[in-house]
């Protein structure tokens, strides 16, 4: 029914058999059908793809996927190569600018972030064409969720940067002592002077990582 090509497969098999994933994948298809919905049903599932269970270091979490024509591919806050970044993406760079002192690359697909293992989840993962949050609470949230617990249960050290007050939520899914936390406000225009700006997330993060013997991201190659 669903195959990622990795450990997720395994880890996930069970989900994709439950009654709400039956029927969230029944309500899928009927929008599809209708269109538009964003990502293409073939890039739904791409934050999994990209990133297996294993190479999983740092978890970036965003709501749900951008609702405008080619931007939403399948991961949080990426939008597909030669799209115009959305103001989040943009703070999110001006962040990075000021944490390294370096111009970010005018590319803004971050594979080369999900490829260095950092898993870049939306928690509902799909989206009718500008109707923000219209895929809310159908299904996606259970299956995210158990995502998330998944990856508690890791015995390797894993950052979490949540964003915004529904990423945050999350926050209460996560117990592992070995695991950190990063929290702050969302990088969008209307919350980023309001705690994202200067959060340091993405240095604190490598430090963590590189204390526990683990490889820091390259952030400076999205």
């Amino acid at each position: 029914m669903v195959h990622i090509g990795n450990d997720w497969d395994e880890k996930l098999g069970a989900e994709f058999q439950k009654d709400y994933y039956l029927k969230l994948r029944e309500f899928l298809k009927s929008e599809y059908a209708h269109g538009p919905v964003f990502p293409p049903m073939y890039d739904l599932f791409n934050a999994l793809v990209y990133t297996s269970y294993a190479d999983t270091r740092v978890v970036i979490l965003g709501q749900d996927p951008y609702h405008g024509v080619g931007q939403a591919h399948g991961l949080c806050f990426s939008v597909k190569t030669g799209t115009k970044p959305p103001p989040s993406l943009q703070n999110i760079y001006k962040e990075l600018e000021g944490e390294y002192g370096q111009k970010m690359p005018d590319t803004y697909e971050l594979t080369g972030w999900a490829k260095q293992g950092v898993l870049l989840l939306n928690t509902t993962l799909s989206v009718r064409g500008g109707q923000p949050l219209s895929h809310r609470g159908q299904g996606w949230e259970i299956l995210t969720d158990k995502i998330i617990e998944l990856l508690d249960q890791k015995s390797s050290p894993v950052v979490f940067l949540l964003w915004g007050a529904p990423a945050r939520a999350k926050r209460a899914l996560i117990h592992n002592p070995r695991h950190l936390v990063l929290e702050c406000a969302h990088p969008s225009p209307l919350s980023a002077y309001h705690g994202f700006f200067g959060c340091g997330h993405f240095k604190k993060a490598n430090a963590f990582l590189s204390q526990n013997g683990e490889k820091p991201i390259d952030w400076l190659k999205p």
